[in-house]
């Protein structure tokens, strides 16, 4: 099966390693991966800022970037939901409605294609020690991938699963809203860290880099010991 990946910019620019994992893991799951190197941003932080036609400049050039593909496969929840919107944003252009369409419908998030399409719920991953759950906003809230990362992780030898709680609350990065309401932002974030503490997980997972930046960040600064991974790095993991 051939698929292509759509790598994000915090992964491009940010954390490789997630990228790397997650080619690593869809090769080993049988796949033929590849990354068309004229893919930039999804548009999305424009968007969300109201920059609606500037944003469409991004989008065109993300839907050619991926028209050849068969599968195009993300670790983000959150920038596969700003591609599962372009029909939306294009209805009515008779031009680019049709390609937004096949790109959105030929879109998914890493968990989801493991789960839903490759039918694989065990990666026969390793990692010992003991775990909690970071569930994203837009990955369960819009997406509506719940289960599926839950269903590969308690397969993985050797970890712990811990709830946490209020897993569902928003960590407060949102984007741009962390820039924008940084104070209230930080209060988000610290309840989240708050509640990662409570479980004393080894590790925090999760499946947007942009929460894990977050959420890692202020772990750090508050000096706790708790290393944050990717659910595409654990689910590569051999430990």
């Amino acid at each position: 099966m051939k698929v292509s990946l759509f790598a994000t910019c915090l992964i491009d620019m940010f954390q490789t390693n997630v990228g790397k994992a997650t080619v690593e893991l869809l090769e080993r799951l049988g796949c033929e991966v590849d990354f068309p190197k004229s893919q930039v941003c999804c548009g999305q932080p424009a968007y969300n800022s109201g920059y609606v036609k500037e944003s469409k400049e991004a989008m065109k050039n993300m839907i050619k970037a991926f028209e050849h593909a068969e599968y195009v496969i993300s670790p983000s929840g959150s920038c596969v939901t700003m591609f599962k919107e372009y029909p939306h944003l294009f209805k009515g252009d008779t031009a680019w409605h049709e390609p937004a369409v096949k790109l959105a419908d030929k879109t998914y998030e890493l968990t989801d294609f493991i789960v839903n399409v490759l039918k694989v719920e065990d990666v026969g991953a390793s990692l010992n020690g003991k775990a909690t759950y970071h569930s994203s906003c837009h990955m369960t809230r819009l997406l509506n991938v719940k289960k599926e990362p839950f269903t590969l992780l308690n397969n993985v030898k050797g970890l712990e699963m811990e709830n946490l709680e209020n897993s569902h609350n928003c960590c407060g990065f949102g984007g741009t809203f962390s820039v924008k309401m940084g104070q209230i932002s930080e209060q988000m974030v610290d309840e989240k860290v708050s509640c990662i503490a409570k479980t004393n997980a080894e590790y925090l997972i999760g499946a947007d880099c942009g929460c894990l930046m977050n959420i890692g960040g202020r772990i750090e600064r508050k000096g706790q010991p708790v290393k944050v991974m990717h659910i595409a790095e654990v689910l590569n993991s051999r430990m």
